[in-house]
């Protein structure tokens, strides 16, 4: 096609009429970009600072033969693709056939046929075309399969990816002995009609991006963020040795976290255990989400908490009363739960 570039061509033959000939012979042809080398050596070189498409490689020449030219073109996995023709005056089945051993992509006797010369020239440099097509290609695709993996993993935990990965697809299911942690922005509503929201989405990404790391050390999934609020678990998809410390441990850092983020805003965090049901809902913008009364007690929780605190029961803290410092709040009346005393976690040992 016209807007296509011209194909650059490295015509390498040490005799100076020869070189003149065929490229005045390509000049006929609408070649255009070609670049001329005397020897071997010279090709290489000027291969190392330009790309061509291809070369049209004579075989005897003094320093540096054909024969060592192709084959050090051949061994270097940056030139190796380049299509090479070899021209020569000599013809004998054995030359011909050690060419195209090593590699070459064709092979014209001299004196050569104009005709003939055309048609491998345009065969090589179509194949050429092909294999960078088909390159361009498959790193399009490779790309779309990277954006597709990342837009996977915005809204499926990593457990739930891999296994929709294998299965295509992941089935709903009980789970037992899970943590669940929910993180709760103190004052954000007051926060969002106060400032412009630019700022309110920027400083909201840096915080979650902090959230997402903090979860992630510590071997649990990020589920979901509701507006301003963060939903992970410990034990769902992926195992942890203790899903009930490293959710503690979790909450820990969280909170320091958000004391290193501008505006350093108050969070409460709430951490409960037992079993969930998880599953995918939806067609459009589907979801992975839990459902139980283990969450809703985590979120109740969470709720009740003091600012910058991790609450939790005391039934789930004496699971872990020999690693958990705490202090205990009194009762609380939790919708749906009634009383339930209330402790803080303090720290981990």
């Amino acid at each position: 096609m016209a807007d296509e570039p011209q194909p650059a061509i490295l015509l390498v033959d040490d005799d100076e009429n020869n070189r003149y000939t065929l490229s005045r012979r390509l000049q006929r042809e609408n070649y255009t970009d070609i670049t001329e080398a005397v020897n071997g050596k010279q090709a290489l070189e000027l291969l190392r600072e330009r790309p061509f498409d291809l070369i049209l490689l004579d075989i005897m020449m003094p320093e540096m033969d054909g024969y060592e030219t192709l084959g050090q073109l051949k061994s270097d996995m940056m030139l190796r693709e380049i299509p090479v023709i070899m021209i020569s005056a000599v013809d004998g089945i054995d030359s011909v056939v050690r060419c195209i051993e090593m590699g070459a992509e064709d092979y014209l006797p001299k004196p050569f046929n104009p005709v003939l010369l055309k048609a491998r020239i345009g065969a090589s440099l179509e194949k050429r075309r092909l294999r960078l097509q088909e390159e361009s290609y498959t790193r399009d695709v490779e790309t779309e399969k990277r954006r597709a993996d990342d837009l996977l993993h915005s809204m499926l935990p990593p457990g739930a990816v891999r296994e929709l990965k294998a299965t295509n697809e992941v089935r709903p299911r009980r789970y037992e002995e899970v943590a669940v942690l929910f993180c709760d922005i103190v004052d954000f509503t007051s926060y969002c009609d106060k400032n412009p929201p630019e700022q309110v989405i920027a400083e909201l990404q840096t915080l979650v991006e902090e959230y997402e790391r903090i979860v992630a050390f510590h071997g649990m999934e990020k589920i979901k963020t509701i507006g301003d609020a963060l939903l992970a678990t410990a034990g769902l998809l992926q195992r942890v040795d203790d899903p009930l410390v490293a959710a503690v441990r979790c909450g820990l850092d969280l909170v320091e976290g958000t004391r290193r983020v501008h505006p350093h805003w108050g969070i409460r965090v709430g951490v409960h255990h037992g079993p969930v049901v998880a599953g995918i809902v939806g067609r459009q913008q589907f979801l992975f989400d839990l459902w139980g009364d283990t969450v809703n007690t985590a979120s109740r929780i969470a709720a009740a908490a003091n600012v910058n605190s991790i609450f939790m029961s005391s039934l789930g803290w004496m699971r872990i009363r020999h690693r958990c410092q705490a202090k205990s709040h009194g009762s609380f009346e939790l919708k749906g739960k009634g009383k339930l005393e209330l402790v803080e976690c303090l720290s981990i040992k």
